[in-house]
């Protein structure tokens, strides 16, 4: 499945929604194929946060992040997929900063470096973890050790 990104400049976008469940009764891996389907089908952040419900039982709580038009096909999965009866959501503003993304060449390959900017100035960077993963992997590296030269050339190139 393909989940559609948001345009790269910088913009408002008020037509997102923030969904959350309370589970008291899942297993982790349930919930990490949750997890993966509700990325799949398009929401754009899922994540969780261990709590304590009535008669303090030990839960979690699923949030996600997605648009408007992609809210009956979440709620589809958390209904099915889940043991949840009910689900929350509020609308939701995002400010996106526009994004550009610059190769930088390390000692074992390219790596993307995704930059957030703002009113024209770089102010967020972040090494793409696919890339760096990719090459940990496929070199036998520390996943830091790709890091750290990510981050040395990304320093060079100001």
């Amino acid at each position: 499945m393909h989940s559609e990104l948001p345009p790269d400049h910088q913009h408002i976008d008020n037509q997102m929604v923030k969904m959350e469940v309370n589970l008291d009764d899942v297993s982790g891996e349930w919930l990490g194929y949750v997890i993966d389907l509700l990325f799949e089908q398009g929401a754009n952040d899922v994540f969780y946060t261990p709590i304590y419900m009535k008669k303090n039982r030990p839960a979690i709580l699923l949030q996600l992040l997605c648009s408007t038009k992609a809210l009956p096909k979440m709620e589809e999965i958390l209904f099915k997929e889940t043991t949840t009866l009910g689900v929350r959501y509020y609308p939701l503003t995002v400010h996106r900063l526009e994004r550009r993304y610059k190769i930088v060449t390390t000692e074992w390959g390219p790596v993307s470096v995704k930059e957030g900017i703002l009113s024209g100035q770089v102010v967020q960077k972040s090494p793409e973890f696919e890339d760096c993963k990719k090459i940990a992997q496929h070199f036998n590296v520390p996943l830091k050790k790709v890091y750290e030269q990510v981050w040395k050339e990304v320093d060079l190139d100001r």
